[in-house]
């Protein structure tokens, strides 16, 4: 049974927690600030002095087998760990979102934020990609192995559960078809905590009539709109986005320039 999702926890709206603080004007997920990628000594010490709200980090381990660190593959190495990471991060009042490649970061990573915790009173995600999703290729991590290991130690964290994607510019790319989302529905269905779905944005707009289901499926879940560096989509894809769902649900983690100009269309300060 999950425990309570009391003020500050883990498992508290990112936009309910930040408005509640002060830091947010509406509860929108738009207006969510994200510092994306900060795997590096310097990236994290950023991530920690500037406006973002949320932070959002890669875990591996060392060489394959090796402790924590902060790097996203092919890296299979970083000038910081995980340890000296949270040590940087907890002295802020950023919320986390920590992304695992592989399901043998997992347990060594969640005995180093459980030494933490008292400190960690804001929202922290837990995300991996557990099921195939369109066009992917890389491999998906369990599913039962990562959500069985997170659990049983945090049954109050925000989980962060996706799909394998990818995306080419020569071709047409397929969206989050029934079959994906019916069995994502399928998984979550016994979960009591917190579920946020990240959803590549190129990929959304094809998918619109599957993932408003999905998210219909419960109070619980929200999307979190991510893009790859050399992904093609406008500013109004973000909009129609917007137009079609509770905008306290979906989060936007884009990267520029289409952040910036999104925010302005719909008047909120970047």
């Amino acid at each position: 049974m999950a425990a309570p999702l009391g003020a500050g926890g883990w498992g508290e709206a990112a936009v309910e927690h930040f408005q509640r603080g002060g830091r947010l004007a509406h509860r929108d997920g738009a207006g969510v600030r994200w510092w994306h990628a900060a795997n590096s000594r310097l990236r994290a010490r950023q991530a920690a002095s500037s406006e973002a709200h949320m932070i959002e980090a890669d875990v591996l381990l060392r060489g394959g087998k090796g402790d924590p660190i902060m790097a996203h593959p092919p890296e299979t190495d970083s000038d910081i760990t995980l340890q000296e990471w949270l040590d940087v991060i907890v002295n802020t009042d950023k919320g986390i979102k920590l992304d695992f490649k592989s399901l043998d970061a997992v347990q060594p990573s969640l005995e180093l934020l459980e030494r933490v915790k008292p400190q960690l009173r804001r929202p922290v995600w837990l995300n991996a990609d557990i099921l195939p999703g369109p066009n992917g290729s890389s491999s998906a991590v369990d599913a039962k192995g990562f959500l069985d290991t997170v659990t049983s130690v945090f049954p109050d964290v925000t989980l962060s559960l996706g799909w394998t994607t990818g995306w080419h510019p020569d071709q047409q790319n397929k969206g989050y078809d029934w079959t994906m989302v019916k069995e994502m529905a399928h998984i979550c269905s016994t979960l009591s905590q917190p579920v946020t779905f990240p959803v590549r944005a190129a990929l959304v707009r094809q998918s619109m009539s599957e993932l408003c289901w999905l998210i219909q499926q419960s109070d619980r879940y929200s999307l979190t709109i991510w893009t790859g560096k050399e992904d093609v989509y406008s500013v109004e894809d973000l909009l129609y986005i917007r137009k079609n769902f509770d905008k306290s649900r979906v989060y936007y983690d884009v990267l520029e320039p289409q952040n910036s100009e999104f925010k302005k269309a719909i008047g909120i300060e970047c």
